[in-house]
């Protein structure tokens, strides 16, 4: 079941090392499986308080995520990440039509 991190950056606190992040977190991406579906482009909060910004990636299962998130690779950006920002990670499955699940 394909499996969705939601990352919101509520807000910038240090930006060098919010760019060292940018640096270093796509090294995960080529040991993982991961598709950028949104990436820190345009949003509009519809309700509730607004982010500076919000990216979502797709994976193919909950473990994949999981696998992402604890790699070496990504955990090496993390510390940089919390550092650099006030920040909200949320792990979602999807809701495949071959699941019969319903929302």
């Amino acid at each position: 079941m394909t499996a969705y991190v939601v990352i919101v950056r509520e807000q910038t606190l240090d930006a060098t090392s919010l760019g060292r992040y940018r640096e270093l977190a796509p090294l995960a991406r080529h040991v993982h499986p991961v598709t950028p579906i949104a990436f820190y482009g345009e949003h509009e909060a519809l309700e509730g308080a607004s982010a500076e910004g919000v990216a979502i990636l797709s994976f193919p299962t909950m473990t994949a995520a999981r696998a992402w998130y604890a790699s070496d690779e990504y955990q090496a950006a993390l510390p940089h990440r919390l550092k650099g920002s006030v920040s909200r990670v949320l792990l979602v499955a999807g809701n495949d039509e071959a699941s019969g699940a319903s929302g």
